[in-house]
């Protein structure tokens, strides 16, 4: 069955997507710039650090996680997810759905490829999740707790994601996105999962470490 369409969706302001684009592309650099707030990298350093030269060497909640403490990284994760959503609501607000993407995708794409660091930058689910809560927040709180409980009962931070990049647009659907969000989440999805690949590979071996221990712990 398909449940109507805007059920767990936020509401388009007046006049849909025919908003203020122009407004949109004028701060859409802004967004991008938002996006590369180093979360991960400032919380790591703080306690002494270099995320991007320890652990996974991603510079993103789980790895914080691991190196620091599960309370550090529940604070990266809303930072970055905060980047999506802030980004995401003025794109709301400005031009409805198509707002929303233009500057969530702005910021998501500047938290994956920061140019303060050569264009190297995380995983992009959070900061993607951030999105998505704007545009679908009871679906992507539905997808908060997927995530968590496969985190928690399989250690694997990777998986999780990975099981949520390809739930989210199957989701959309079924609540009755328009083309643009199947397109847009799906999208995103597909780049989520390729940044996954090298977890991918080690989950294929078997060398993928856990939320609670770092590569090193294995030898």
């Amino acid at each position: 069955m398909v449940i109507p369409p805007g059920t767990g969706a936020a509401q388009e302001p007046r006049g849909g997507q025919n908003g203020d684009v122009g407004a949109v592309l004028a701060v859409v650099v802004l967004a991008y710039l938002l996006g590369t707030f180093p979360s991960a990298e400032l919380m790591a350093r703080h306690h002494g650090i270099d995320v991007t030269k320890s652990g996974s060497g991603n510079p993103g909640a789980s790895n914080v996680m691991r190196l620091v403490g599960w309370k550090a990284g529940a604070i990266v994760l809303v930072a970055d997810a905060a980047k999506g959503a802030i980004a995401a609501a003025v794109g709301l607000a400005l031009d409805g759905h198509r707002g929303a993407y233009i500057l969530g995708g702005a910021a998501v794409l500047g938290h994956v490829f920061p140019v303060w660091r050569k264009f190297k930058g995380g995983r992009g689910v959070a900061t993607g999740a951030g999105v998505l809560l704007v545009v679908y927040p009871l679906l992507t709180a539905g997808l908060a707790v997927v995530w968590i409980a496969i985190a928690r009962g399989l250690h694997k931070a990777s998986v999780a994601s990975i099981v949520c990049a390809v739930a989210a647009p199957v989701l959309v659907v079924l609540v009755g996105g328009s083309a643009l969000d199947i397109a847009v989440v799906s999208g995103v999805a597909v780049m989520i999962i390729l940044r996954h690949g090298s977890n991918l590979r080690r989950l294929v071996r078997g060398e993928e470490h856990g939320l609670g221990e770092t590569p090193g712990d294995r030898r």
